[in-house]
């Protein structure tokens, strides 16, 4: 292998992520999720009538510039010919912003593709069936149309809505608050978009469950009348759950998807649009637009990406006490959270000592990010007044977080959780629970073996080996739930075992290993497509990517003592993919809704390409 070109390399990732790294030590890069939230930002926008037409402007400059030769858009770019609900809703946000008509060329190809699709009445995508109805554009599903009493009452018959993700509460709430009055806010400017049905009926295709069918003979109750006359009522409640998950930018859980869907509900509870409270909101949704380009996040990765990154840095033999690092973990300290979020529901006798994902987050720690900042923090524990007890404080809290499985969640310990067929939106098993995860309990595992010296013989630890273990597939492969996917999941079971003390001769380790060889690329790397996270089986990209190459070469480090042929094309795979920088470098190898999100994270291109170059040159430089 060439070592010197791997540490100019290093040498060159360095001074690049040090430009960019902002005064406060933070690093801000852009989470790129697609148009999704553009387009449903253009169609807030012109809902509250603001007429911010430089922003609306840039957005829809953005969205077009994204569409297929075809008419279509795409959630990633070896989607097959498209995305019915992508191109439903960028087409919807197009002719809203009223820089494009409905005869324009590519706004005629766009509608072909829909209706070639079945037209908007197969749409699947939870957001996009409530942007449709709460518009007056389609029907509310019925399936939505779940009583609020049944999660927000005293009468001891309600669904726990605690048995939901924290993400999917904070953007069911609002949606329920809607669609149980079938709110519909139009203007006077509004598109009508009915012709994009097949048929007379303006309802989705996928409302004829059960649950849709108990949901309308429960509205027919008067559940309402039952409460005690002393209670909230469920509208009240509701209201409140929102309020109480503010953070201090305005953003419900730091989601601008659940913010406008709250700003909506709003509405629907008889908010002026002029008001205070929705000013907020808005303000707190502007917030979140990338400083680069017209884009708005789903949420912000600032605590993700400055402590992964200070890491990376480390690898690369920034000393800890340089200036930026330093800076890095001043960023990361206050970051901290010490208020008690839903996750205290199921350790109510736990301190709060975790870190959220975004600059902003006060209420919705996760395991990975505080991990993550743990890792970053070590170095000045003994150098930082405070700290000791605070890092330990943020162990406490990680380690309290296993499920009784073995493995950890992302936010929450696992309780109950509501049929698998209660909802059928795409994608709504994975969006609805938050369980053990291969991707997150591995990289504990590696953070326990690598930093703290733990390894097995230890029942606790041994449990969670064993779960690990137990999720492996038949191929030799695990699925990975935030990265995509099965790379992603394979080289962080691999890396979290081998950390702790699993022979790299075990025969899981053994099995993985050969699934990883035998689905490299003949350039030498590796490459998966998002299709795998949808349909849950490795789908080949053919291509490779700097972070599925980086995760599957981490494996392979891990589980060889000697570089061997494999390694060495894998390499100079990445390394090329790394100065090449063409479409596979922002290809989008973050997880975020299956089938309906992913994201492109641009930290991505450096901490783990720096991670795995670093390694190289520590193990066998």
């Amino acid at each position: 292998m060439e070592m010197d070109r791997i540490r100019a390399k290093l040498t060159n990732m360095t001074a690049d992520l040090l430009k960019q790294q902002s005064q406060d030590g933070a690093w801000r890069l852009c989470l790129d999720s697609g148009t999704m939230t553009d387009s449903y930002l253009i169609i807030l926008l012109r809902l509250l009538e603001r007429p911010d037409e430089q922003l609306i402007h840039s957005l829809a400059a953005r969205i077009a510039s994204k569409q297929e030769s075809n008419g279509a858009w795409r959630l990633y770019p070896d989607e097959a010919d498209g995305n019915l609900e992508a191109t439903a809703e960028a087409y919807f946000a197009l002719l809203y912003a009223r820089y494009y008509a409905q005869e324009d060329p590519r706004m005629l190809l766009a509608k072909q593709f829909i209706l070639s699709r079945g037209g908007l009445g197969e749409a699947r995508n939870l957001f996009t069936q409530v942007i449709f109805a709460a518009t007056g554009q389609a029907e509310w599903p019925k399936m939505l149309r779940i009583p609020l009493e049944a999660f927000f009452s005293d009468l001891g018959i309600g669904l726990d809505l605690f048995s939901l993700s924290g993400h999917a509460r904070v953007h069911l709430v609002p949606i329920l608050i809607m669609s149980n009055k079938q709110f519909v806010r139009k203007t006077a400017l509004m598109p009508q978009l009915s012709y994009l049905f097949v048929g007379d009926s303006q309802s989705f295709n996928n409302d004829s469950t059960w649950i849709s069918a108990l949901n309308g003979f429960i509205a027919t109750l008067p559940l309402s009348s039952l409460l005690p006359a002393v209670s909230q009522n469920a509208e009240q409640r509701a209201e409140s759950f929102m309020f109480d998950r503010l953070e201090p930018n305005g953003t419900l859980l730091t989601f601008s998807t659940a913010t406008i869907l709250m700003i909506l509900s709003l509405l629907q509870l008889g908010y002026s649009p002029e008001s205070p409270t929705i000013n907020r909101l808005l303000s707190g949704i502007i917030s979140l637009m990338c400083l680069d380009r017209p884009h708005l996040q789903v949420c912000s990765s600032e605590v993700w990406d400055t402590a992964m990154l200070s890491y990376a840095l480390r690898e690369a033999d920034l000393p800890p006490a340089s200036h930026a690092l330093k800076m890095a973990g001043s960023y990361l300290m206050p970051r901290q959270q010490t208020l008690l979020g839903d996750w205290a529901i199921r350790l109510p006798n736990t301190p709060a000592g975790g870190w959220g994902f975004s600059d902003v987050d006060t209420l919705y720690p996760d395991v990975d990010d505080s991990v993550a900042a743990l890792r970053a923090l070590r170095p000045y524990i003994s150098s930082t007044e405070g700290l000791s007890a605070n890092w330990q404080r943020g162990l406490n809290w990680i380690l309290s977080m296993r499920n009784d499985d073995g493995g950890w969640p992302a936010f929450e310990r696992q309780g109950q959780t509501l049929p698998a067929s209660f909802f059928t939106f795409e994608g709504s098993a994975d969006i609805s629970t938050d369980p053990s995860t291969v991707d997150l309990s591995s990289r504990v595992l590696g953070f326990l073996g690598n930093e703290l010296g733990m390894s097995i013989g230890h029942q606790w630890l041994d449990q969670s080996v064993h779960w690990v273990l137990s999720q492996q597939n038949r191929d030799g492969s695990w699925y990975g739930r935030w990265g995509i996917s099965y790379i992603h999941g394979t080289s962080a079971a691999i890396q979290g075992m081998t950390a702790v003390g699993v022979s790299s001769d075990h025969p899981a380790i053994k099995k993985g290993v050969k699934w990883l060889l035998d689905i490299q690329n003949e350039d030498g790397g590796w490459g998966e497509s998002c299709l795998s996270d949808k349909v849950k089986h490795y789908v080949p990209l053919h291509a490779s990517t700097p972070s599925q190459t980086a995760w599957a070469l981490d494996a392979l480090l891990a589980a060889n003592e000697k570089p061997n042929a494999a390694i060495e094309r894998g390499v100079d795979a990445l390394l090329r993919s790394l100065e090449q920088r063409d479409w596979t470098y922002t290809y989008p190898t973050g997880a975020a809704l299956p089938g309906s999100l992913y994201v492109h994270y641009p930290s991505n291109n450096y901490i783990w390409p720096m991670l795995t170059l670093s390694a190289i040159l520590k193990k066998y430089g």
